[in-house]
């Protein structure tokens, strides 16, 4: 009687190959899981820039500051408001105050926009700060 040797993985071949994976996914995930933060973070870093310079070019255009951000939509200054951090356009925070641009600008408004999100950034500052 011969022993044919069958082809194939032993069991013990097979657990250490799932444990390496396991090991290269507990090192992977978490770098995974930064890199998407900090592209939102970059993405809302931008969305501001966007909404400031289109605040500011609205009230030297206008002569007066936007009442609300719906309306650099409505006035063709954006197509449309772009998302917070957390996801939605609704959660921007919006500064008034009486600081004038110009010294034609008439009326209180808009002068800053901030995040809505009170979350902790990678850099161990509030969202809402920036």
């Amino acid at each position: 009687m011969s022993h044919r040797r069958r082809a194939g993985f032993t069991l013990i071949e097979m657990m250490i190959v799932i444990t390496i994976i396991g090991i290269l996914l507990s090192i992977a995930i978490p770098s995974y899981r930064i890199s998407i933060l900090r592209a939102k973070e970059t993405a809302l870093r931008q969305n501001l820039d966007v909404l400031r310079r289109t605040i500011e070019q609205f009230t030297l255009d206008k002569q007066r500051p936007p009442g609300s951000l719906q309306e650099l939509v409505d006035e063709g200054y954006l197509r449309l408001l772009p998302p917070d951090i957390t996801g939605s356009s609704a959660t921007w925070e919006v500064v008034v105050d009486d600081r004038l641009l110009s010294p034609e600008q008439f009326g209180p408004g808009i002068s800053d926009v901030r995040s809505g999100s009170s979350s902790i950034s990678t850099e161990g500052t509030p969202y809402n700060t920036w």
